[in-house]
């Protein structure tokens, strides 16, 4: 099968990419390296034995996206490319807007035009808003989000299923998943965002290089186990292999599937911080700020239906991820770069 992978080089794209490759998919990736490296197709050569093919196109782009599907036949997408930030979505919420869904429904537009029926989405769980009581499960449906990063998710999956009732074709799988965290194992594939960090994990890895001079822990005075907000984490290379097993379901069946990816477990901010202190073998500062604008208290996931359909759960926990991810920080402290 030939899949194109939107965002490929990215966080999570890069791990899936070398999913795919290791388990003999041909991969075509686009990507406009907004916030990632070229370099990071070297790296997954060293870890594959096998080069991507790569677009530097940006999905805003129509026309030389469409050159993208003109030069190819896919059998199938991974769509990832699109801003990601929670805090920054509030603060440019047109911006976030423009990208996410503009670009999307240029990409959905071609996969019409060119017969790609087979297409997994990266949603999120911030589509359930703070409507729920936790777990989060996919009966719920998607609720009133708090803030514009997950509302184009939600506008997203509506867009989908709007498409899916009227191509009987479409075989569609969004899976809302939830943080992401940690790195490859070898250190060679990791998270490296466009200046301060504005997630948790990538922040903390910036403390404990003395890059910054301590964590920023927004709230203490939730309903949690210390106060902090709780979320679902889970091992990005554990994310990246429910995407072949999703891969897998589209060829299989049609229709639009909603599938939770999480751990399926809550962790504070205190927490994953300490598990992180393991890791590096060292105390690391903090202090408790306000609130941020769009956080809900807690978050976590009812895996039941990703474990029913695709087979998937995951195989890594909290110390891995704290472990893999500081790996990847002592080995790349000036980044992929």
């Amino acid at each position: 099968m030939h899949i194109l992978v939107t965002g490929g080089t990215g966080y999570i794209g890069s791990h899936t990419t070398v999913e795919l490759l290791n388990q003999g998919y041909q991969v075509t990736i686009v990507d406009n390296l907004y916030n990632s490296s070229i370099k990071v197709l070297d790296r997954i050569e060293r870890l594959t034995g096998k080069r991507p093919q790569f677009y530097q196109t940006d999905i805003l782009d129509l026309l030389s996206l469409e050159n993208v599907f003109k030069e190819n036949n896919f059998d199938a997408v991974i769509h990832f490319a699109g801003y990601k930030a929670v805090g920054e979505s509030v603060s440019i919420p047109i911006t976030y807007y423009q990208n996410n869904i503009a670009g999307s429904l240029n990409l959905y537009q071609l996969m019409a035009k060119y017969n790609v029926d087979n297409i997994v989405f990266s949603s999120s769980a911030t589509v359930y808003g703070d409507n729920f009581q936790v777990p989060f499960k996919e009966e719920y449906g998607s609720g009133d989000t708090t803030n514009p990063y997950g509302t184009t998710k939600k506008f997203n999956e509506i867009i989908l299923t709007d498409i899916a009732k009227a191509n009987s074709k479409l075989s569609c799988v969004l899976l809302r998943y939830f943080n992401p965290i940690g790195a490859h194992p070898s250190g060679l594939l990791g998270e490296v965002p466009n200046g301060i960090p504005n997630n948790l994990v990538p922040y903390i890895a910036k403390v404990a290089s003395g890059e910054l001079e301590y964590l920023r822990v927004f709230g203490d005075d939730y309903d949690t186990i210390d106060g902090t907000g709780v979320r679902d984490y889970i091992h990005v290379v554990d994310l990246a292999k429910a995407h072949l097993k999703a891969i897998e379901y589209t060829v299989k069946h049609r229709g639009i599937e909603v599938i939770n990816v999480g751990s399926g477990f809550g962790y504070s901010v205190l927490e994953i911080l300490h598990a992180y202190e393991k890791a590096c073998q060292k105390p690391l500062p903090y202090k408790i700020v306000a609130r941020r604008p769009g956080d809900i208290a807690t978050c976590y996931a009812d895996t039941a239906k990703a474990k029913k359909l695709l087979g998937f759960e995951c195989e890594l926990g909290i110390d891995e991820m704290c472990r893999d991810s500081y790996n990847f920080t002592k080995m790349n402290p000036d980044g992929i770069e």
